[in-house]
């Protein structure tokens, strides 16, 4: 039963067409769909994105921001050799089309579908859709020093909730899966530690 729930920066050209047709689908998840994906699925399993790289280079308008102060959320970045671990969610048929119906609104923000393979955890592979945020759209804000974007994502909230729970949702999401993702886990480290209190006099 179904359940609830620069570097080289040019996209493959073989990504660029991805429309899931009637057939049982698989997503990947590499940021909130980790720990929130809220669709049902038959399946859900670690799995790997090859040639990408987690990066929070992404402006988030509508849902860790606001227009006038966007957070930043993650996107993925072509990286030759790298690999990004993330979830994997096998949709059934029958949901397919409304399930990407609520991600094409839930990734608005600058998120186009791509298709890639996917190497499960059991050891499969699979094609897969994934939602990327390319150099280029409205949102994009890129790369930048460590330090700037956790002070963005410590002072920026959106209808989604704070920024800083995304980051730390995100971490907790990664350490679960045991994954090593150096960038993701210093942001979170730089940006707790900015957001203490100071200690009182």
């Amino acid at each position: 039963m179904p359940r609830s729930t620069r570097q080289n920066r040019r996209v493959r050209q073989r990504d660029l067409v991805a429309t899931p047709d009637s057939d049982a689908a698989w997503v990947f998840g590499y940021g909130s769909l980790i720990w929130r994906p809220g669709f049902e699925y038959l399946q859900a399993q670690p799995a790997i994105l090859p040639g990408y790289v987690r990066r929070f280079w992404q402006g988030s308008h509508d849902h860790r921001g606001i227009p006038e102060q966007p957070g930043r959320v993650v996107t993925l970045i072509p990286q030759a050799d790298a690999h990004c671990l993330g979830m994997a969610y096998l949709l059934p048929q029958q949901t397919v089309k409304t399930t990407f119906e609520q991600l094409d609104h839930r990734e608005k923000n600058g998120y186009s579908r791509i298709n890639s393979e996917l190497h499960l955890n059991d050891g499969n592979r699979v094609d897969g859709l994934v939602y990327i945020a390319t150099e280029g759209n409205f949102a994009y804000l890129g790369e930048a020093p460590m330090a700037e974007i956790a002070r963005q994502i410590v002072r920026s909230e959106g209808p989604s909730g704070h920024n800083l729970e995304y980051l730390q949702e995100l971490a907790l999401a990664l350490r679960q899966l045991g994954a090593d993702d150096p960038h993701v886990f210093e942001l979170e480290s730089l940006a707790v530690t900015m957001n203490k209190p100071p200690d009182p006099d």
